[in-house]
């Protein structure tokens, strides 16, 4: 039980509807029902009732409702106090993460961050996530949201945020691929892909066709999933892709899901520094939000 997850919990109180709440508290629809199912077993008790129509509270779940509302009361009076008997956080936070990233996800952390610490100066940069681990590494950002990678680093720390799953995409528009994904069954060998460059989704791709065990027909090797995305609404091939980079593209009605004939593991979501960063103090708190 933390401060964010009885956040969370007020929150769909109020608003009885999970994808409201997961999409103003951005979090994720999965995130929220995980974050409720913990609470659940710490309280030993149902909180929410729930069907295909609505969402109410239990008799536990109001007796929750006030206890969160109490502690988060009693946690800002004790944060205020604390405040004004010693210096006020103050410095600069360099950030990177992907265009998506910077929509999904990134503005929930920056709200509680700046709530707690609005003194601190925010510095984004944003481009391919596949070079997250590269912008900390090389000391051009402090903190990056990054999917985690295998091997992980050991001179990194990695703090998850979220499970973000990936999909087969391929283009709506009357074109050659739409065809070819048309037949029953898919010529996956035949079908042209799009794939990154490099970093994880390069090796959720090769891993995918190895596991169909088909020799890929390539047309582009790109850089940024964001990118990705364009191309196979342009009509120029199929890739797989993190759903969430989907739901936030401008190109998403042009763009459809595709069975997978085999399982994707998902991307492990987080934010990852320097191990030797840990003992910042503007890096710790920073992590203190997720």
């Amino acid at each position: 039980m933390d401060i964010r997850t009885l956040k969370l919990y007020l929150h769909l109180c109020d608003s009885l509807h999970f994808a409201k709440t997961a999409e103003q508290m951005h979090v994720s629809p999965s995130t929220l029902s995980r974050a409720l199912q913990r609470l659940e077993e710490e309280v030993n008790a149902k909180l929410l009732e729930r069907d295909n129509r609505s969402v109410t509270l239990t008799h536990a779940g109001r007796e929750f409702k006030l206890f969160a509302e109490q502690t988060l009361n009693h946690w800002s009076t004790l944060k205020h106090s604390i405040d004004l008997k010693q210096d006020v956080l103050r410095g600069r936070l360099n950030l990177y993460c992907s265009v998506t990233a910077a929509y999904s996800h990134l503005p929930g952390l920056l709200d509680l961050f700046r709530q707690e610490h609005p003194f601190v100066e925010i510095a984004l940069t944003t481009g391919d996530a596949a070079n997250a681990l590269a912008e900390v590494q090389q000391n051009r950002a402090d903190i990056a949201i990054a999917a985690l990678p295998d091997p992980f680093p050991s001179s990194l720390h990695f703090a998850k945020i979220d499970d973000v799953p990936l999909s087969i995409i391929a283009p709506t528009i009357r074109c050659a691929v739409q065809q070819q994904i048309s037949q029953t069954p898919i010529d996956w060998s035949s079908v042209p892909f799009i794939i990154p460059d490099h970093g994880p989704g390069r090796r959720r791709a090769d891993n995918w066709f190895k596991q169909m065990g088909i020799s890929p027909n390539i047309y582009a090797q790109v850089s940024g999933q964001e990118a990705i995305a364009s191309m196979v609404a342009l009509g120029c091939g199929v890739s797989m892709s993190p759903e969430v980079v989907i739901n936030n593209s401008p190109v998403r009605d042009r763009i459809q899901l595709l069975a997978s004939p085999v399982v994707i593991p998902p991307f492990e979501l987080g934010c990852c520094c320097k191990v030797k960063r840990l003992d910042d103090p503007i890096v710790n708190a920073f992590l203190d939000v997720i």
